[in-house]
């Protein structure tokens, strides 16, 4: 196995989570605030660390089908998950509360929709991208309203199966 952050290849007993132990020392050291950071925070800060560096993960493809055009798929790596909760501020919740009164789209609510979609598709191709994998197929949103004590918050669950990829042959 090689470590995710520096290439070096590790064994199990010399690494965790795919992150060798000089590269998690090092990364405790030069913590940005100076601050006591666990072996957890620091394979979290490699991990992002990694995911935003690196393009091929944008080329993590996505879908709510259960194959790919052009593509054949060689493995099912595991199930993905990302999470969001978003917050409805009190103005949204007016205004939403107006629009549904008077009738109309709510532009407010929307926005909130919108960009809770795409933070937990962009979550989604970041944990794909952590397990190795090509594409996630059969992409599932969930959406659920959490509310009360004057407060709405947006909760959005995206999953799928995360798959390795290869080109079909044009045969």
């Amino acid at each position: 196995m090689k470590c995710i952050s520096c290439g070096q290849s590790v064994g199990l007993l010399n690494s965790q989570n795919g992150v060798c132990k000089p590269c998690i020392e090092k990364t405790k050291s030069g913590s940005a605030n100076g601050a006591e950071m666990t072996d957890s925070q620091a394979i979290d800060e490699i991990r992002e660390q990694k995911y935003e560096t690196n393009t091929e993960a944008d080329k993590i493809k996505l879908t709510t089908a259960f194959d790919f055009v052009n593509y054949e798929i060689i493995d099912e790596v595991t199930i993905v998950t990302s999470e969001c909760v978003f917050g409805m501020n009190i103005f949204r919740d007016f205004f939403a509360g107006m629009s549904d009164f008077f009738g109309g789209r709510s532009s407010a609510s929307q926005k909130v929709l919108r960009d809770a979609r795409k933070t937990c598709l962009k979550e989604l191709k970041k944990e794909a991208f952590e397990v190795g994998a090509d594409g996630v197929m059969g992409i599932d949103l969930d959406y659920s309203e959490i509310s009360g004590k004057g407060k709405g918050m947006l909760f959005l669950v995206a999953s799928g199966t995360a798959v390795k990829l290869k080109p079909k042959s044009n045969s």
